[in-house]
């Protein structure tokens, strides 16, 4: 059986923060949302200073805690190992928050994406208000909602409910990767089957020694990092003209 998990190359990583914007416009996240982030160390003395950086994610681990801990089942494993979220089940209770030992399950506060329902023209005659543009490009919570993400969760989700990382499990379906692998520069994500030997991800777990967040709890994440970031020991210049 399928097991889908992801492994992160932290070689690779610079930390440019696009995986950050891929699944924000991806899964029409609204402002102060963010299913795909980083950590930021900074690391020795200036003006001898590095920045290490780790990308965080929904783990979708093996033994979720937000799953056991939620009340109505709105949070629920897939075969395929994704942890996802019904939020026609969801009665913000937010117990899945407080299991979560990684903060990456996020509440909404305010209605999402409520900017664009202001109909309140700033130069009349000359500009449109943000409804009218939402109505003349086509969208239906934003100017440029991606419809796709509606194919299993609603494209924006309600107010008072709880949202979080699917590994794009609407692309996955589909056979393709989640957005944010697909647009990594630095190819630094690989996504693949845990269960299948010859997965890319199975010969990177082999071939590295990986590491996973918060491992000792228990939980089985299904992100795993492999190598760190490695700046070189040799002394940079700019070279010389002979």
């Amino acid at each position: 059986m399928t097991k889908w998990a992801m492994v992160i190359d932290q070689q690779k990583c610079v930390g440019c923060g696009a995986c950050i914007i891929a699944c924000k416009n991806e899964n029409n996240l609204s402002e102060g949302v963010n299913w795909s982030y980083k950590l930021t160390e900074t690391v020795g003395v200036f003006p001898h200073v590095r920045y290490h950086y780790t990308p965080t994610l929904c783990n979708h681990c093996e033994n979720a805690p937000c799953v056991r801990g939620c009340p109505t089942r709105a949070m629920y494993k897939l075969d395929n190992g994704i942890t996802m979220h019904d939020p026609k089940k969801c009665i913000g209770c937010r117990y899945c928050i407080a299991n979560c030992p990684y903060g990456v399950i996020f509440y909404n506060w305010r209605r999402p994406n409520e900017q664009w329902e202001n109909k309140d023209v700033l130069i009349p005659g000359c500009t449109s208000s943000p409804a009218e543009m939402v109505e003349k490009t086509g969208g239906s919570c934003s100017p440029y909602s991606n419809p796709e993400r509606g194919t299993t969760l609603p494209e924006s989700r309600p107010l008072g409910v709880v949202e979080k990382c699917t590994f794009c499990d609407h692309r996955v379906v589909r056979g393709l990767l989640p957005y944010c692998v697909e647009a990594c520069p630095a190819d630094a994500r690989i996504f693949g089957d845990l269960d299948d030997p010859d997965s890319t991800v199975s010969k990177l777990l082999g071939k590295f020694k990986p590491r996973r967040l918060r491992e000792h709890l228990g939980t089985e994440p299904h992100v795993f990092y492999i190598r760190s970031f490695n700046p070189g020991s040799y002394t940079q210049s700019k070279g010389e003209i002979s």
